[in-house]
């Protein structure tokens, strides 16, 4: 078993405050976006050891176990992460398996350097996430029903998107989501740009449901992505509770302070809110045009107390221990490997004392024992 230490990523949208104070550290005044926990080669977690990935490469087998790198090579096949939004992040999607397979070797083929800003595809890996909010969390998910959408950009009273309320009402779903999200991504910026305005000011005006786009114009004034963002479902978590963003579900994290895992990739294709690249043809071919509930998703306890966020995929498994004050030890001893993560109190696993924010790597087959009085998150595979 290892104590990691870890990289704190910090990019622009992250709380300059929010990190440091479930470290119980001072904050640094500049922005902290993300806690890397993990072998993922941007910022591998650190060990007595060495890397987490220079451990697992010196023993793949040992570290993993035998049915691990059996499914899925000798690699650590998820990132986990506190999340930390003090801004909008981008609207995005992801590729299911094929897509990116296709669209990496694609980029190889024609020769797009790995770190082009035009670059889609930084590797053939898809990448399903979940979301479990810490504090009040708030985020875009999904498409809405398009008549509810056709409500709501109505309700702005903007004469620029009327065409847009039309195509919402007069087309089957999918065909109405996909011709209005392409009309928008691909509208005369100028055009555009004035018509966000006058969005904005009315999301202003109007509070209530508009207040979150009104936010988002704020930092992405002019931006396309705030006439997408309508489109979607905003959704509030409350602590505990969780969204999994299944390939081609546009989304986008908001603010508030989370556990995030993921599968290890960098694949994201963005659909605005950014001023980074938006390919919408390839956008376009990844985006899954279906509206639906979210999907918020609750623990689901097990007799021994775990709580588990049940996902469609093997990559990860989220689960965590809601540990009280006098409580008995519990056994976490598994035949994969896992990253445990305290986020609250303070929790003992083995000889490791773990405060808010700290974490270890527990090897396939090593004994595990978690005790205290605090929380605990599980990330592990399924093999």
């Amino acid at each position: 078993m290892d104590r990691l230490e870890n990289t704190i990523r910090p990019y622009a949208w992250g709380s300059p405050t929010a990190i440091p104070e479930l470290l119980g550290v001072e904050p640094t005044g500049e922005p902290q976006a993300e806690l890397w926990m993990g072998a993922h080669p941007g910022a591998p977690s650190r060990t007595a050891r060495g890397t987490l990935v220079d451990v697992i490469e010196a023993d793949p087998k040992g570290e993993l176990g035998d049915e691990a790198v059996a499914k899925f090579g000798p690699r650590l096949p998820f990132l986990l992460k506190i999340l930390a939004a003090g801004a909008p992040l981008s609207l995005q999607v992801h590729p299911d398996l094929e897509q990116a397979k296709e669209g990496f070797a694609d980029e190889e083929r024609r020769g797009v350097p790995i770190d082009a800003p035009h670059r889609n595809y930084k590797d053939a890996n898809h990448k399903p996430e979940l979301i479990c909010a810490l504090t009040e969390f708030d985020g875009l998910c999904g498409f809405r029903d398009p008549v509810a959408a056709a409500g709501l950009l109505d309700g702005l009273g903007v004469d620029a998107l009327k065409p847009y309320v039309d195509l919402l009402h007069a087309q089957p779903e999918d065909a109405a989501l996909r011709e209005v999200l392409t009309a928008v991504l691909t509208a005369d910026p100028e055009e555009m740009s004035r018509t966000v305005a006058a969005a904005t000011a009315a999301c202003s005006r109007l509070g209530g449901a508009y207040e979150p786009y009104a936010g988002l114009a704020h930092h992405y004034p002019g931006d396309p992505g705030v006439i997408a963002a309508m489109l979607l479902n905003h959704v509030r978590l409350q602590p505990g509770e969780a969204l999994f963003l299944g390939a081609g579900i546009p989304h986008a994290y908001l603010s508030g302070l989370g556990v995030e895992i993921m599968a290890n990739s960098d694949n994201v294709l963005r659909c605005g809110l950014t001023p980074k690249h938006v390919d919408v043809p390839e956008l376009l071919r990844v985006v899954r045009f279906e509206a639906g509930d979210p999907g918020v998703l609750r623990p689901e306890a097990s007799p021994d107390g775990e709580e588990v966020y049940e996902t469609p995929i093997d990559e990860f498994r989220l689960s965590r221990y809601v540990l009280p004050a006098g409580g008995a030890a519990h056994d976490l001893a598994l035949a994969t490997p896992q990253i445990l993560l305290c986020t609250a109190g303070s929790v003992r696993v083995g000889e490791y004392e773990l405060a808010p924010g700290e974490s270890v790597f527990v090897p396939a087959g090593e004994k595990a024992e978690a005790s205290g009085a605090g929380t605990v998150f599980r990330a592990t595979v399924i093999v």
